[in-house]
């Protein structure tokens, strides 16, 4: 085994002590707190909005980690989940039947329903692995999608292409998170006003991960992702497992859908492509397969990498006074060549956890000072005899 540094020595340490541990705490929540302040005074009110879907893909990246990072079930339709419990709370809360329920109605229902249809999609797919759930997975998240987009005859249901607007915005009784409030004489807009929902319902999932992946539930997950006939012969039984899996994975995608449609306003299946359930499955692998940290970073640095890109238009016409290359093919170059550096250098993604770092990146094991001094002592013994 390798010697480990005195470095490490002094991080673990830090990382044991409880007073370091709330302090980091603290500070990462004062930083949070005054973050939406910060970012509209420095880059602008847009900036707040994209920080909102950075908390956004975020919740579903997490509920995505289940199925992927926990269990290892590579699942490419996770989209579908997402489009669920977005039009649940659409059709529910908006002039499309005339029925406008509370949030915290819709949000629990979107849940349960994006839940039921994970069972649904894990049932016919149990005995399936690899390429194959990955094709099965996908073509659900297409059905779905094109069942959204079809909808609208005989019966209009969905609205068809056109999608569903005037959706009712979060609503607190009669706190509105689409309007302007001022609290203790500061203003807080509405983009204001869904990152701390999102903030709220992004730690609620994080707490909620953290006591799964502790669990015997998340144990067995892990077990059925290394090997699912040794987890089997071990007496887990992988079909309930796998099942609560998909349900549990899918209810986060469900909460999230509710959140997209409270946020828009409007909902239509052009926004749950197959491209946005890859770029979801990104935000877990670059981020760390399994690690809850990671598969936030990879959340937050998809999210806001291009829309930093963006720019590359202006800055071109500020250097040459033209724009050389189109922004858009500009945009997309560079933001896969990142994923495939970050791929290359960092296969365990940028935070990887622990077990997973050491499964791509085994330690070198080195001769340390007592193994040379055994190994002496032997050889100077052969020596003399």
């Amino acid at each position: 085994m390798q010697a480990r540094s005195p470095r490490r020595y002094r991080w673990e340490g830090l990382r044991r002590n409880p007073r370091t541990a709330w302090v980091a705490f603290l500070v990462v929540g004062i930083v949070l707190a005054v973050l939406p302040f910060l970012i509209e005074n420095t880059l602008g009110r847009t900036w707040v909005r994209v920080a909102d879907f950075a908390l956004l893909y975020a919740i579903l990246a997490l509920g995505l980690n289940i199925v992927v990072g926990f269990a290892g079930l590579l699942d490419l339709g996770y989209i579908a989940f997402f489009s669920v419990g977005a039009y649940l709370y659409a059709l529910l809360a908006s002039p499309q039947f005339g029925i406008h329920l509370p949030f915290w109605t819709l949000l629990p229902l979107g849940a349960a329903l994006a839940g039921a249809f994970g069972i649904l999609l894990g049932t016919p797919t149990l005995k399936l692995r690899g390429d194959y759930l990955a094709i099965v997975t996908l073509g659900f998240g297409e059905i779905i999608r094109i069942f959204l987009n079809n909808l609208n005859a005989p019966i209009n249901i969905t609205n068809g292409p056109q999608g569903l607007n005037l959706i009712d915005p979060v609503r607190f009784g009669p706190f509105s998170l689409g309007q302007p409030h001022k609290v203790a004489g500061i203003t807080f807009s509405p983009v204001q006003n869904y990152y701390y929902l999102f903030l709220v319902m992004m730690l609620f999932v994080v707490l909620v991960s953290l006591r799964l992946a502790n669990s015997r539930i998340g144990r067995a997950w892990v077990a059925i992702r290394e090997d699912e006939v040794a987890a089997e012969s071990m007496g887990i039984n992988t079909r309930n497992i796998k099942l609560l899996a998909f349900a549990m994975g899918a209810s986060f995608g469900g909460v999230s859908g509710g959140l997209f449609a409270g946020l828009q306003g409007f909902v239509s299946p052009e926004s749950f492509s197959l491209t946005e359930s890859i770029m979801i499955l990104c935000m877990v692998v670059l981020g760390g397969m399994g690690h809850i940290p990671g598969v936030i970073l990879g959340a937050v640095l998809l999210t806001v990498f291009p829309e930093a890109l963006s720019y590359l238009g202006p800055l071109q016409q500020q250097l040459f006074n033209r724009i050389l290359v189109d922004p858009s093919d500009l945009r997309m170059l560079l933001f896969g060549l990142a994923l495939v550096l970050a791929m290359l250098f960092r296969p365990a993604g940028l935070l990887p956890a622990r077990r997973r770092r050491g499964e791509l990146v085994p330690e070198i094991p080195t001769v340390t000072e007592q193994e040379q001094g055994d190994l002496y002592d032997v050889r100077h013994e052969r020596a003399k005899v």
